[in-house]
């Protein structure tokens, strides 16, 4: 397949961090969990994990899958760099 049809398919995503005080990101699956310290969340290219402190949701377009997201940022990572993730669970794999 090539990368064309590889980006329809899965669709954009982008991130955009403003003076570590706010993060916008598109290509947003879902948002599997959060807290004022926390979020993971499901992209199109993966699983990311962003930490910060007195984070707080300001827009959340489901239909679209655009985030934003203000507070302190101190990190932003993606857990898994793969695009087709293994649908196996975390504890699954921790108890094999």
């Amino acid at each position: 397949m090539d990368k064309e049809v590889d980006n329809i398919m899965l669709g954009s995503h982008e991130l955009r961090i403003n003076d570590r005080r706010e993060i916008f990101l598109t290509g947003i699956k879902k948002i599997t969990s959060f807290d004022n310290e926390e979020f993971l969340m499901e992209s199109n290219m993966g699983v990311i994990l962003l930490k910060g402190h007195n984070l707080e949701i300001l827009k959340l377009d489901t239909h679209d899958g655009n985030v934003k997201i203000k507070g302190k940022i101190d990190s932003f990572s993606y857990l898994d760099g793969e695009l087709n993730q293994n649908k196996e669970g975390f504890f699954t794999k921790l108890f094999k």
